[in-house]
């Protein structure tokens, strides 16, 4: 039996894996950083039977309860993934699992992989309306990549999309590529429609470093890049200083960041209501903009998610607070679960990377009815 995590994302140590029915594992924290919840690794040679794998740490892990009502995912070809029955008893999490091939995978939601991160962004360039430009490199010397779709002009919205900046939270990476798939889509009459009146800057990938290291939620050296957005620099995070330097070139009439929730089983939005900025226009913007994504579609809602802050009081370290209080504009954070959507739970596949991506389309809709009123 042998179990690696030597490849784009991979995150685990063995500690024992001399029996099948207590293989001892644990989740290896971000590079400089205390943060540790993402796992990915391959289990090989199995000699059949049930396998059971304990994650010692767990409970040491940066949101314990993300194990709650948890389940893992497995796939045998690294295209489908399926959940696994997984349980935490307030010390370990534990996967037991039959295989039925040799060789299978693990990970704490479906990965996105760096090489498939290089298919979206050079697929994307094919479309006429699209151009992808790179900013600059990460510490560890990868691109800053963005695609600008649609040209700008007077009177044509300014619209923001940046997504895992947490790059464990994989599932914002499939969401920006259902999105980038539709806006891209010739035939599609919303994206036709909302090319003609805007301009979008997508950074599908905020944090590739983390994303290659199997990091939950920094860059090569630790940083939380959604806790930058106040003072970046180039020497702790590049990804945010530039991709900030390009918003204060372009202006923002509209800011979506896409990120992953460990705890809450549901799809959300969380806004800018703390602020020293907003006001009746922002507000009536937010009401408006969630309004029509529950007409849209029952994976979204509006009853959970995170405490609003008191006016005032946002955290402008936050991207979505820094990018709505220094462009006026409409911004939020948009969360989906690691869990299963407890609206329209699957049991066999639970919030998935397919989910993920028609979510993205879905909040296309959402912005072709607001875009008019940005400004």
């Amino acid at each position: 039996m042998q179990i690696s995590a030597n490849f784009d994302s991979g995150n685990i140590e063995v500690i024992d894996a001399s029996q099948q029915n207590n293989i001892q594992l644990a989740i290896k924290k971000d590079n400089q950083s205390e943060f540790f919840q993402w796992f990915h690794f391959k289990l090989h040679n199995t000699a059949g039977g049930e396998h059971i794998l304990h994650i010692l740490n767990a409970s040491q892990s940066a949101y314990v309860e993300g194990w709650d009502n948890y389940q893992a995912v497995a796939s045998y070809d690294r295209e489908t993934w399926f959940r696994v029955p997984t349980d935490y008893d307030g010390e370990k999490l534990t996967i037991t699992f039959t295989p039925e091939y040799d060789s299978v995978y693990f990970a704490y939601f479906a990965p996105y992989s760096y090489e498939r991160h290089q298919d979206l962004l050079h697929n994307a360039q094919l479309s006429i309306d699209c151009q992808l430009q790179v900013l600059g490199q990460t510490l560890d010397g990868r691109d800053i990549s963005i695609l600008k779709v649609g040209e700008a002009g007077e009177g044509k919205k300014v619209i923001w999309l940046t997504a895992r900046q947490h790059p464990g939270e994989s599932m914002a990476e499939w969401f920006m590529e259902g999105f980038i798939e539709r806006l891209l889509d010739e035939d599609d009459g919303v994206a036709r429609a909302l090319l003609n009146n805007a301009v979008f800057y997508l950074v599908p990938n905020m944090n590739p470093d983390g994303s290659v290291r199997g990091h939950l939620r920094t860059n090569a050296i630790g940083v939380n890049l959604n806790r930058e957005w106040q003072t970046p620099s180039l020497e702790k995070s590049p990804e945010v200083y530039l991709v900030r330097e390009k918003m204060l070139a372009t202006g923002v009439d509209l800011f979506l960041d896409i990120h992953g929730d460990e705890a809450l089983p549901v799809n959300f939005v969380a806004g800018s209501e703390g602020i020293p900025s907003y006001d009746q226009r922002l507000e009536s913007l937010e009401k408006q903009f969630k309004d029509i994504l529950l007409k849209i579609t029952p994976e979204f809602q509006d009853s959970k998610g995170y405490d609003k802050d008191e006016p005032g009081k946002a955290n402008l370290t936050v991207a979505s607070c820094w990018v709505g209080e220094q462009f006026n504009c409409l911004s939020f954070t948009i969360e989906m679960p690691f869990k299963d959507n407890e609206l329209l739970p699957d049991h066999s596949f639970g919030w998935s990377d397919i989910r993920s991506s028609l979510f993205g389309r879905d909040v296309l809709t959402a912005i072709y009815h607001v875009v008019d009123n940005l400004r």
